[in-house]
């Protein structure tokens, strides 16, 4: 199973420092919103100065769109972020991120409905309480796009996962990006309720992330 060795403290992500809760309260002096449909992924990152930067869980979320009832059904949630980090390299092709997502914060306003994708047939976040995602390098096959390509490990099964991502704003103290993914649920042994509940999910990821 391609990076099912991975093995994680909640509490540290592998840039050195902790998943989340150091991140300074300050404002990031100079912001500036970037448009990055018209760059190359190594041109996003010439943006942000080389650093390691920590992830504000208060100013980042996860959303997320998918169908119930056979499909004829909408289905918008939300995820909590918990914390990690993002280390800006400078060398093209590479950028770590380490993030973390709080499984049991799974929302859509239904709680009957909320309460059974939390139970053991489907995240079992008793057992399995954090969702991560690890990215090592840049997939740059899109031109117009960065695709931050690494782990995602949900119930303790990582799968292959590619972010696309976009830089939305950058200045001297950090920067906020938006990512997005598409999950199959299967392919993490997520397979109850087949039918009635969609197999894919459409995941957007907002972070701001603060240097360190």
């Amino acid at each position: 199973m391609p990076g099912a060795g991975i093995r994680r403290s909640p509490g540290q992500d592998p840039t050195g420092g902790p998943a989340g809760g150091g991140a300074p309260s300050r404002e990031m002096d100079g912001m500036q919103t970037t448009p990055s449909t018209t760059q190359a992924p190594q041109q996003q990152l010439s943006a942000i100065r080389p650093g390691r930067y920590v992830i504000d869980p208060a100013s980042s979320t996860v959303t997320f769109r998918t169908r119930h009832m056979f499909g004829l059904g909408r289905v918008r949630g939300t995820f909590a972020i918990r914390g990690g980090a993002v280390e800006v390299t400078g060398v093209p092709g590479e950028a770590r991120c380490y993030a973390e997502i709080d499984a049991a914060s799974f929302r859509t306003g239904n709680p009957q409905r909320d309460a059974t994708v939390r139970s053991a047939r489907l995240l079992d976040t008793d057992h399995h309480p954090v969702i991560t995602f690890e990215a090592q390098r840049l997939d740059s096959t899109a031109p117009e796009s960065t695709g931050l390509a690494g782990q995602l490990t949900v119930r303790g099964v990582a799968r292959p996962a590619v972010i696309a991502a976009e830089l939305t704003g950058a200045g001297s103290g950090g920067f906020t990006a938006r990512g997005t993914v598409q999950v199959d649920r299967t392919a993490f042994g997520v397979t109850a309720y087949r039918g009635l509940a969609a197999r894919r999910l459409d995941l957007t990821v907002e972070i701001r992330c603060v240097a360190n």
